[in-house]
């Protein structure tokens, strides 16, 4: 199961003065959320979908119309009374709300990212309790990993803007099961730092199944395959490329090249 949290407030771009959520700006001939679902367009046929959002006017018949329109067979919604305390909440509230069983794997994504021509690595079915996805970068504006020492692939740790590793996450996380998830999140570990204090985030829940013993490891995934769009920089930039454009465009040939 795909859970895609889109429950955020979009503030920033609210403050640039955009009139509309992130989520349904026009991009490249489609609008973000289109752009951030079609990542996962090779599961579309086979694959639930369950999508947490805020309950307000137009909300669901927004995300139920594109659903339509990118032809999920086996969309799932939930709409939230109230705000979360972050994206953790979102996808454990969602689970929760959906009845999804604990044996379930869940892929947790948000609407702000795009991952052109996705695919699980193939390990993702066996012999790991959970991955994430990660690419070389540098900054504090990341969630992060640290790699098991001469265990390569296997985290060790993985921390909240603040930079252990330069292993940052692209925003996915998978999770072998939705019971682990859920676990985690009533038992973190102690946070660290002030952004681990402040919201819950999911990569830190990996820290507890880590320190009980379960198996979670990372994949390194070149740059230039995500595409960011959390704030109105990085929206008006990617507007403006063209380069950005082809790589919307062109799915297709990138699950080629992700399948040699």
């Amino acid at each position: 199961m795909f859970v895609i949290t889109m429950a955020g407030e979009s503030r920033r771009f609210t403050e640039a003065g955009y009139a509309v959520p992130k989520y349904r700006l026009p991009l490249h001939g489609d609008c973000v959320f289109a752009h951030a679902v079609r990542s996962f367009a090779r599961y579309f046929a086979g694959e639930d979908f369950l999508f947490a959002f805020r309950a307000a006017k137009d909300v669901e018949s927004f995300v139920r119309a594109e659903c339509r329109k990118l032809k999920i067979v086996h969309p799932h919604f939930v709409a939230l009374e109230r705000a979360t305390s972050g994206q953790a909440e979102t996808a454990v509230l969602a689970l929760d709300a959906a009845g999804v069983p604990d044996d379930e794997p869940v892929t947790i994504f948000n609407i702000d990212t795009f991952r052109p021509g996705y695919r699980h690595p193939e390990f993702a079915a066996s012999h790991t309790d959970g991955f994430l996805e990660v690419f070389l970068g540098h900054g504090e504006n990341w969630s992060f990993v640290r790699e098991k020492q001469g265990e390569p692939g296997v985290v060790a740790e993985t921390a909240e803007k603040r930079a252990i590793s330069e292993l940052c996450c692209t925003g996915l996380y998978h999770f072998a099961g939705a019971g682990d998830f859920r676990w985690a999140f009533e038992n973190p570990t102690e946070p660290e730092g002030t952004a681990e204090q402040r919201e819950r985030y999911v990569a830190p829940l990996y820290n507890a199944l880590i320190a009980r013993g379960r198996t979670i490891r990372h994949v390194i995934v070149p740059r230039s395959s995500v595409v960011f769009c959390g704030t109105p920089e990085d929206y008006e930039e990617i507007a403006a490329s063209r380069d950005v454009a082809e790589q919307l465009a062109s799915p297709s040939q990138l699950q080629s090249v992700h399948a040699q």
